[in-house]
């Protein structure tokens, strides 16, 4: 089968279209025909091994595991003698822990994968897009922020693959949410459902008058101490995408000083039901017509190097997507 391999970090020329052996699965496992997968922010900081920080999951020297890819939809091709929550032919879409899916074929542990049923209303293109983001956003504002109906929600990073499921979440939820993105992004973000979007080349939300209930920054791209301000006593300023260690020390101190607070989440860390379970949440939504994926390009396999490229610019707009 085609794989794209690579064996040391470095530039996205480091990943390699290669035919390796077809995977057969186990008593326990169930063998997927990958049809599509993604490129996250996430994939190009596993494969660059920067910050050096994130070696701690992929391996210190060199890459441990060498097949990216941590999103997936496809075709149940084949199951263990020992499955039973799937059947040949079964349409799923999940998360592999950050590598693995980018592959013709995949074999997966019934238990302790997170993998569903796919929506019935998307293709597995969309499938695909629909997992890690929400998977981040849903625990962010649900177990971390605590969100509740009639909150002001502001979503930093909204058109991103995070940050545009947490717009279309917290509408959800109830939330009066409020949108910050470029110009260039303004109409995608309104069109999400956010009540209000700021242009951040044209003004600085932590600045303004307004207070939130939350502030959800899923680009790493501000602080608690600039948005602290911004906050309504008692708020609650999340923090999605760490850059090094620097936050550790905020969310200790406010978690014992103050009524602002700053939370993480380790959100891929959570256990397998858990997040098996949030995927059956997030499928019902999809197929309720609630939640919708934003897909900025998509690829083939063999030109994944190319999507790790445009990845890497930062620009993208929700999900850059692989096809096989």
């Amino acid at each position: 089968m085609k794989a794209i391999v690579y064996t040391e970090y470095g530039a996205p020329d480091v990943l390699r279209l290669e035919e390796i052996e077809k995977p057969r699965p186990q008593a326990n496992e169930v063998l997927i025909k990958v049809h599509a997968t993604t490129v996250t922010a996430v994939d190009c900081t596993f494969r660059k091994g920067e910050p050096f920080i994130s070696r701690l999951f992929t391996g210190l020297f060199k890459p441990k595991n060498s097949i990216l890819g941590d999103e997936l939809a496809g075709e149940i091709e084949a199951v263990g003698k020992d499955v039973t929550r799937f059947k040949k032919g079964d349409q799923v879409f999940g998360t592999m822990a950050g590598h693995g899916a980018y592959a013709e074929y995949i074999c997966l542990p019934e238990e302790g994968a997170t993998l569903a049923l796919k929506p019935a209303n998307m293709s597995y293109e969309e499938a695909a897009a629909s997992c890690d983001g929400l998977l981040t956003a849903l625990p962010f504002l649900r177990d971390g922020g605590h969100i509740q109906p009639g909150q002001k929600v502001l979503i930093n990073g909204a058109s991103g693959s995070i940050g545009s499921f947490a717009v279309q979440l917290a509408k959800v939820f109830g939330a009066d949410v409020t949108g910050v993105c470029s110009t260039a992004n303004v109409d995608l973000v309104k069109s999400l459902g956010a009540d209000q979007v700021i242009d951040y080349t044209q003004a600085d939300f932590t600045q303004s008058t307004e207070a939130y209930d939350l502030i959800f920054d899923t680009v790493g791209k501000t602080s608690f101490s600039r948005c602290k301000r911004a906050l309504k006593p008692g708020g609650i300023f999340l923090e999605a995408a760490i850059n090094g260690l620097a936050i550790l020390p905020v969310v200790l101190w406010t978690s014992k000083i103050g009524r602002k607070k700053a939370r993480i989440m380790a959100t891929g860390l959570r256990s397998a039901d858990a997040r098996t379970n949030d995927l059956i949440f997030i499928r019902k939504l999809i197929e309720a017509g609630r939640i919708k994926p934003v897909i900025d390009r998509r690829y083939p396999l063999a030109q994944i190097a190319e999507a790790h490229r445009y990845v890497d610019t930062g620009h993208k707009k929700g999900n850059v997507v692989i096809t096989l």
